[in-house]
């Protein structure tokens, strides 16, 4: 069981890692090419304004933000590919 666990955790990390360098890809090209400027778009999923609760002893204050681009989903589609082929 604990293989299975580690496998599914090990999917999570690689994905998010494809994410984050796919949006680095897009925002290093977009910068630097002129003709492929549209890879600088993102698109923001979350939400506008952290939503805080007042406890009296302590607030806490949560929010999450994602900013997708094209690059970032390439990024995840080519981290599920490598990770399906190892």
């Amino acid at each position: 069981m604990r293989g299975a666990e580690k496998s599914i955790s090990f999917l999570w990390f690689i994905i998010f890692l494809g994410a984050v360098c796919g949006s680095l890809i897009g925002d290093i090209l977009g910068n630097n090419l002129s003709f492929l400027s549209f890879l600088r778009n993102s698109y923001t999923i979350g939400t506008s304004t952290p939503i805080s609760l007042n406890l009296k002893v302590m607030i806490v204050t949560l929010g999450l933000n994602f900013n997708i681009n094209i690059m970032t989903i390439i990024g995840i589609i080519m981290a599920i590919i490598l990770y399906k082929r190892h």
